[in-house]
């Protein structure tokens, strides 16, 4: 089994900033790819940023210069800091990671359970 257990979500008033913090843990052997995406009402679930094995940075268009991807590789985290957030940054975010687990088979997604961002005054 894989867990992704997510934290930092909360309610800011626009302008303000947030850090999302996830860890992966279980039976794991690597992990590669790992990001946030969100998911506003109403609205499909988009990618907001994902960092490779290699750090090669991607980002929505909508967040670029105001959010900032880390990870740290040895303890399976990934953090997103959220700055200047807008009100249409109100979304539940869910941390993501492809892994290849203990026991073999190919390399498998897995999502955390969502955190609520909402930005409002």
């Amino acid at each position: 089994q894989v867990q992704l257990v997510e934290s930092g979500g909360g309610l800011v008033q626009p302008g303000g900033s947030l850090r999302l913090s996830c860890a992966a843990s279980g039976s794991i052997i690597r992990t590669y790819v790992m990001g946030w995406y969100r998911q506003a009402p109403g609205k499909q679930r988009e990618l907001v940023a994902s960092i490779t094995t290699g750090g090669i940075t991607n980002y929505a268009d909508s967040v670029k210069g105001r959010f900032t991807l880390s990870r740290d590789y040895a303890k399976d985290t990934v953090d997103l800091q959220m700055n200047s957030l807008k009100p249409e940054d109100t979304a539940v975010y869910y941390c993501y990671t492809d892994v290849t687990r203990v026991g073999g088979g190919p390399r498998r997604g897995y999502w955390g359970q969502g955190t609520q961002v909402t930005v409002s005054s």
